[in-house]
């Protein structure tokens, strides 16, 4: 997994050259109206862990992550949804 960042000019998004492969398909995330989105060295960490994960196939379904909400019955493992 990559993390990079860029700006969008003129409806594309421009990073740095060599920053992702030719064709990579990418997930955006960007903040809205003066809202600021910065990640940390630990925050980009804990994403990065939760998407090996998830890779991994640890995930849960979206009953169970339904049912711990309105139970607030959640566990001490690393499984989010």
């Amino acid at each position: 997994m990559l993390v990079t960042t860029g700006k969008v000019t003129g409806s594309a998004i421009e990073v740095e050259p060599g920053s992702l492969p030719e064709g990579a398909t990418v997930t955006i995330l960007a903040p809205e109206d003066g809202e600021v989105f910065e990640l940390n060295s630990s925050g980009e960490a804990a994403i990065l862990a939760a998407i090996a994960e998830a890779a991994r196939g640890e995930v849960l379904t979206p009953q169970t992550c339904l049912h711990r909400l309105t139970t607030l019955e959640w566990s001490t493992s690393r499984s989010h949804c």
